[in-house]
């Protein structure tokens, strides 16, 4: 049998590898030229606890139960989280009202011990908090990881156990005979399949439209965040929210996985036909930085690495649509992935497998004999001892090269991840952290381009940034 999975953010790659666990062909479809670029690539970073979810809502059900999974996939696929727990703050009596409804809500979702603290219990865990608070409710298995991160380490550990991935490919039509599909149509080829998963982020509704299948409509909402240096990576130990609204979890302050401090997002709904609107704007940025100060009041803002944009689908019934189709019956829907669908996803990608296949579906999925579950990480050579650090030298000269001096990235890491399959400088950038620090590759970005002219044996002139055509240079001005 042989099972299509459209979409190569962190759902569609956890499908995936899950599906990998069985004897079927997995095909990976993405349009972008790596994974993990979508919805993905640009959003907090969260493992929510599960506290904010409407009771019985599809979102409730998958948030805790994933939260929980992130420690041994982590372990497994050797990726970063940590466990930095989050505060949910109050000023007033009415929002402090707020925080003992979702303390409820979340005690009913299954999140554990969840608590109210004081005043005096916040600030001596987290000092720069404004001192003004009153209430704060804490959430322990809160925490932070990659999103991009736990996309490439399934992808690579699904393809170790037989993934077929299909990179810089769009799907434009499906082939079906009746009502059910047979190929996956692409710009480049047409793929015979048993199975369609959609799992299409902000594109999922027309995929599904394509399909002739259900869907809600789905709109980006974009979020624009500030990046901010290391130096100021301490503000906060944990993950600093507002009070919620209806429409939002707010403008938060929290820590990044690699030391430093994030800042936003903004909700600003845009139209359908914008779903490629990664623009920031003086507005928005400004919104952030006065938002923030009202729950860390001493941010330098002259420490702003960079500021940037994401989106997420977001629909009517705010809440995810994940299911078969009854109208498509090989067809079947991840869609409306709003916040917390990074946290949900390893429980999504379980709940496909072993409920809507097998069970829903009726297909009889054998377990597959050697899968391999683990994965390792490029090794990070700055993270050794010197002694260590020495002995990989003499095993291996590029070890000692530093290329990325704000992020102490090596030349042997950028090999690693260009071996592993990026093509890019996004795609260094996303598996190294190289260009990731405040000089933003302003000093080793010119270098990773020769690293990649040299491993791909290409022209400078025909990599790219990230998309297919963000050309970094046109050409050599001499020879």
């Amino acid at each position: 049998m042989r099972v299509a999975v459209i979409g190569a953010g962190v759902v569609g790659s956890l499908i995936a590898r899950e599906l990998c666990k069985y004897d079927v062909e997995v095909l990976l479809i993405e349009k972008n030229l790596d994974v993990g670029w979508g919805v993905t690539k640009a959003n907090s970073a969260i493992l929510h606890a599960g506290y904010d979810d409407p009771v019985g809502s599809v979102r409730a059900r998958f948030c805790s139960v994933g939260n929980a999974m992130y420690t041994e996939l982590s372990r497994e696929l050797d990726f970063e989280i940590k466990r930095t727990g989050s505060y949910v703050l109050a000023f007033n009596d009415e929002e402090t009202a707020v925080l003992h409804k979702l303390l409820v809500q979340g005690e009913k979702n299954g999140v554990p011990n969840l608590s109210i603290h004081d005043r005096e219990t916040i600030l001596s865990r987290e000092p720069r908090i404004n001192p003004e608070v009153k209430m704060g409710l804490w959430a322990p298995t809160a925490g932070i990881t990659e999103p991009w991160m736990v996309a490439i380490a399934a992808v690579e550990n699904a393809l170790e156990n037989g993934l077929k991935l299909f990179l810089n490919e769009e799907v434009v039509d499906f082939e079906k005979q009746g009502n059910r599909i047979v190929g996956v149509i692409t710009n480049k080829q047409v793929h015979r399949v048993d199975v369609v998963i959609n799992a299409a982020g902000l594109f999922a509704d027309e995929v599904a439209k394509l399909a002739g299948a259900e869907y809600v409509p789905l709109h980006p909402r974009k979020g624009q965040y500030i990046l901010l240096d290391k130096k100021l990576g301490n503000s906060v130990r944990s993950v600093i929210f507002p009070t919620p609204t209806e429409k939002s979890k707010g403008i938060l302050v929290l820590p990044t996985i690699d030391g430093g401090l994030l800042l936003g997002p903004t909700a600003e709904d845009l139209p359908s036909d914008r779903k490629n609107d990664l623009t920031t704007t003086n507005e928005g940025i400004q919104s952030v930085k006065d938002f923030v100060l009202k729950l860390v009041p001493e941010i330098d803002f002259s420490l702003v690495v960079k500021t940037f944009a994401g989106l997420r689908p977001e629909s009517p019934q705010k809440d995810f649509f994940i299911g078969k189709s009854e109208i498509v019956p090989n067809f079947v829907n991840a869609m409306a992935m709003r916040s917390p669908g990074l946290t949900a996803a390893p429980a999504i990608a379980k709940y496909i497998a072993e409920e809507v296949l097998q069970q829903q579906m009726r297909i009889n999925l054998t377990t597959k004999k050697g899968f391999k579950p683990e994965r390792k990480g490029i090794r990070k050579y700055a993270e050794l001892s010197l002694e260590e650090w020495q002995r990989a030298v003499k095993e291996n000269p590029s070890a000692g090269r530093m290329i990325c001096f704000c992020n102490e990235v090596t030349e042997a890491e950028i090999v690693e991840a260009i071996r592993r399959g990026a093509r890019t400088l996004d795609g260094v950038k996303f598996r190294t952290r190289a260009m990731f620090g405040r000089c933003q590759g302003d000093f080793c970005m010119s270098k990773i381009l020769k690293i990649l002219e040299r491993e791909l044996k290409t022209d400078a002139s025909q990599i790219v940034l990230k998309s297919p055509n963000s050309w970094v240079v046109d050409g050599k001005v001499r020879e």
